[in-house]
C-alpha cells in the first residue's frame, strides 16, 4: 500500500490500533474540505502495530481530544513537505464538550447550554467525573 507524504498539514502518529477511528469521529475530521488517510494497523517497531492519521491540512487540532482517546500519541506538524514540529500527548486535565453526561439527574441534561466538562480524577485508571453531578465518564 503507498499512502502520499503530505506538503503542509499534519500527522496524528503512534496510536493506539483500533482507536484511529474513534479520533477521527471526535476531531470531526469527516467536515474538512481536505485529504484525510486514516491508516489502520500499520506495522511498527516501536508499538508492532498503530493507527496513522494524516491531514493534508493545517487546522487547529484539538489536544485535549488526542489526549483523551489515546495518550501517548505523537502529533506532527508537516510544512513544506518537512517536519516542523513533533508533539507528545498527555492525557488533559479537563475536558470541556468531548463527552457528554450520561446521568439524566445533572443538570447538563436540563440546561441545554451547560458545558460538558469532565475533570480528569484518578491518571492511573485514566477516570475522569462530570464536575457538576461525579458520574464518572466513558471511555
Amino acid at each position: 500500500m503507498n499512502i502520499d507524504s503530505i506538503q503542509n498539514g499534519i500527522v496524528i502518529d503512534h496510536i493506539t490500533p483500533g482507536k484511529g477511528m474513534r479520533l477521527y469521529d471526535l476531531l470531526n475530521l469527516d467536515k474538512l474540505d481536505a485529504s484525510v488517510a486514516i491508516i489502520k494497523k500499520v506495522t511498527s517497531n516501536k508499538m508492532g502495530r498503530k493507527d496513522i492519521i494524516k491531514i493534508d491540512a493545517t487546522i487547529p487540532v484539538d489536544l485535549a481530544v488526542i489526549g483523551y482517546v489515546d495518550p501517548g500519541a505523537t502529533v506532527n506538524i508537516i510544512r513544506d513537505g518537512q517536519l516542523i514540529s513533533k508533539q507528545n500527548i498527555d492525557m488533559p486535565s479537563e475536558l470541556v464538550n468531548v463527552v457528554k453526561c450520561k446521568n439524566p439527574r445533572c443538570i447538563t441534561s436540563t440546561e441545554q447550554e451547560l458545558p460538558h466538562i469532565f475533570r480528569l480524577t484518578d491518571p492511573v485508571n485514566k477516570v475522569y467525573r462530570c464536575v457538576y453531578c461525579e458520574t464518572q465518564g466513558s471511555r
